[in-house]
């Protein structure tokens, strides 16, 4: 699990709360809260989000880009220099044995993506057929993931917009019963409220999630990327040690120097 993803909710939550029970004169009174809670408002806001969202997407597909968000909480195993390296010993096995010596090789593979490459090789598929195919698998994965970051950005956006109706809805009831102080109240409540539940949904939960699975979609089209010009350097028959040193330079210089660091004394050896 993602901590950082619970944390974040977590402590955003704490932290709206702490703001609004806590007074630097009256200390905190949690009375406060019941201020706060509305339901005409949060029907209105929620309800009207997400429903509003369900218009632009099939049932199955809005179910499905719902469920995402549980996205944010299981972050990409990707280990970058353990890729290289599988990927530079494969390229040793075909240097020594030859092409047809990588699919025994493949078996040993947990990562499909890579394996599947190896095993279009070994068929001895095309070098710009074997890119196309991988980069098509690359461009699907990467729309799955835009479509689920799609939903959560409507999300965002519908959020306050539909805070601002609730806004409009409460001002007109409060315009309309100026002459009775009594509803003048709750319905300026639903005014602010709604404005506040819109901002809330759209900064704390919608936002967020859209930001970090942009960012994991990122990881994981950039170690895919490393994968297929890793292959088709091994098809291509480039030296190990080229493909190492091109292949690094996909990843960040501290992470590219832990990797030198770690296996500086076994690649002089070789």
């Amino acid at each position: 699990m993602d901590i950082a993803s619970l944390i974040g909710l977590i402590a955003g939550f704490v932290l709206v709360i702490f703001g609004i029970v806590f007074d630097i004169d009256a200390g905190v009174n949690f009375g406060t809260l019941f201020n706060f809670l509305d339901v005409p408002s949060a029907i209105i806001t929620f309800g009207g989000a997400f429903t509003c969202v369900l218009t632009s997407y099939s049932l199955s597909d809005y179910i499905k880009n719902l469920k995402g968000f549980t996205m944010i909480f299981k972050p990409p195993v990707i280990d970058e220099a353990g890729t290289i390296k599988s990927i530079i010993d494969l390229s040793n096995v075909a240097r020594k044995e030859g092409l047809l010596a990588l699919e025994e090789a493949a078996n040993d593979l947990e990562d499909e993506f890579l394996k599947k490459g190896i095993l279009l090789i070994v068929d001895g598929t095309d070098p710009e057929l074997v890119r196309g195919i991988l980069e098509t698998e690359l461009m699907c994965m990467e729309g799955r993931h835009k479509d689920v970051v799609g939903f959560w950005d409507n999300i965002a956006a519908m959020g306050p917009a539909w805070g601002m109706i609730g806004t409009l809805i409460g001002l007109v009831n409060m315009l309309k019963a100026l002459d009775d102080p009594s509803a003048i109240g709750p319905a300026m409540a639903v005014a602010l409220l709604t404005t506040l539940y819109g901002s809330l949904l759209a900064n704390w939960i919608a936002i967020p999630a859209s930001t970090k699975m942009k960012n994991n979609n990122a990881i994981e089209v950039q170690i895919k990327e490393v994968m297929i010009e890793g292959l088709l350097s091994i098809q291509a028959g480039e030296n190990p040690r080229v493909i190492e040193e091109k292949l690094k330079s996909f990843l960040s210089p501290k992470t590219r120097e832990a990797m030198t660091a770690e296996n500086g004394g076994g690649e002089e050896d070789g």
